[in-house]
């Protein structure tokens, strides 16, 4: 399984396209002794991914759902499909941009030998990641060059760094690159990364703000 699509002229050919309600889709064959970790798959998987995108925006489903006949992708997705059908209609024409940016102050990965339940030490690494940040001068910038974006997270996704995605109109990409190299140049000292555009993933859920 890859994405969820709203037509299925947005799958077919470069992926076989399964009805499911008001949506469609789109999967790839896997033989049934190929590894979802085979790196081939992977590069594969990527690639459809892509020419999907250059097509229309979908939402990513998560690598490696698979799935065994129509029946199941219809069992296995019939409690998503009216949400990712109102997603689709009101985001057919967006699509996610991440900045990846280094923290100012980098937190120490707990070690899991320090605690007695992994409970304790879920918490303690919740704890490591959100107390890594940016700096704000960058932060409020950072905002601000996205600030023609339909939506913006922040997210912490390690103790080394925190990610900026933003969901940009098609064709406000280009301009979000230029907004990501002035940044560059007015703060050269720190570390980012701008990347995509990507699927529907941080924001595939309409209530996200």
């Amino acid at each position: 399984m890859i994405g969820a699509h709203l037509r299925r002229e947005d799958i077919e050919p470069v992926a076989e396209a399964l009805a499911v309600g008001e949506i469609f889709l789109s999967t790839i064959e896997v033989a049934a002794d190929q590894p979802l970790s085979d790196r081939d798959l992977l590069l594969r998987v990527a690639g459809v991914r892509a020419a999907l995108l250059d097509r229309a925006t979908f939402i990513a489903i998560r690598y490696g759902f698979a799935v065994t006949s129509e029946a199941d992708a219809a069992a296995k997705s019939a409690a998503h499909v009216d949400r990712w059908h109102a997603m689709l209609k009101e985001r057919r024409d967006d699509v996610e941009l991440t900045l990846k940016i280094a923290v100012a102050s980098p937190q120490k990965r707990p070690d899991r030998r320090d605690f007695t339940s992994g409970a304790a030490y879920l918490r303690a690494l919740h704890a490591a990641r959100e107390a890594a940040t940016v700096d704000e001068t960058f932060r409020a910038a950072a905002e601000k060059a996205f600030g023609a974006a339909t939506m913006r997270r922040w997210l912490h996704r390690d103790e080394s760094s925190i990610e900026l995605a933003a969901l940009v109109r098609r064709e406000n990409v280009d301009a979000s690159f230029a907004a990501a190299a002035e940044l560059k140049a007015q703060f050269p000292h720190i570390p980012f990364l701008l990347s995509g555009p990507w699927p529907l993933e941080v924001f595939a859920d309409a209530d996200h703000e």
